[in-house]
């Protein structure tokens, strides 16, 4: 079953159209890596399907991903994203994923303060709970951006570079973590850890302005040259690449 259809879909920034006629298919199992070039359009795909840009085409929600007025979407942005200055607790962040439930005025019960500390406690941070998000490390901070994502059961949950900021462990706890997710929502994680994501998803979907779908978690440097998606893979024991200049006249800018 498709939770998302993505048909015909362009998003333009001041006349520079930063998404070209994207159609894809997110279905309830799915677990698809997004991999790209520096102002591609990867983080326009996932505004796109949040939402939160205008677009031409027509993008379709499954009943599904809805429980009444809410959308039952998680969010991780990008730690650069979101503002740590507010004054706000690390176990108060993880609650304010719950607002699309209860609403901003709703206080949060008992029952939602145990399963948010559960949470963090799981994902290694218990310990800074009541810590302001301003005084964490930036590793911490993500871990309780992903608790915030999951605390209202999704049935998508979206992720834009999970692993920045965040040791070596934890990038194993976190894969480890989104893969018992993935048993009861569909995940999209944009990454330019090519390397490391091919282990982790069930398929790629290169953005360049366009959206190439791989029905597989593994892709070659001629699939890349064949889906204009200017990434070099450098093949010696892992997969780690490097993210070529732009083409000349290609017009791609430094946002996406």
């Amino acid at each position: 079953m498709n939770l998302v259809s993505m048909r015909n879909v362009s998003v333009s920034y001041d006349g520079y159209e930063a998404l070209r006629n994207v159609n894809l298919d997110i279905a309830d199992d799915d677990f698809i890596g997004i991999i790209g070039p520096n102002g591609g359009g990867k983080t326009t795909l996932v505004k796109a399907i949040l939402g939160t840009v205008p677009y031409r085409g027509t993008i379709t929600l499954a009943p599904e991903l809805f429980h009444g007025k809410e959308r039952l979407i998680g969010y991780m942005p990008q730690l650069s994203n979101f503002d740590r200055s507010f004054p706000i607790s690390v176990v108060e962040t993880t609650l304010s994923g719950l607002q699309g439930r209860r609403g901003f005025r709703s206080r949060y019960t008992r029952e939602d303060r145990a399963k948010a500390l559960a949470l963090l406690e799981a994902a290694g941070i218990g310990e800074v709970a009541n810590h302001p998000i301003g005084e964490i490390s930036g590793g911490q901070m993500q871990r309780a951006l992903l608790c915030r994502a999951i605390i209202s059961d999704p049935r998508l949950l979206i992720l834009d570079e999970p692993a920045n900021f965040v040791d070596n462990k934890f990038e194993k706890e976190l894969y480890h973590m989104l893969h018992e997710l993935n048993s009861r929502m569909a995940i999209v994680m944009v990454s330019h850890d090519i390397g490391t994501i091919t282990s982790v998803v069930k398929e790629i979907a290169c953005v360049n302005r366009q959206v190439h779908r791989h029905h597989s978690n593994r892709i070659t440097e001629e699939q890349l040259r064949n889906y204009d998606c200017p990434i070099q893979l450098l093949t010696h024991g892992v997969v780690p690449h490097t993210v070529l200049e732009h083409h000349p006249g290609d017009g791609c800018p430094d946002h996406e």
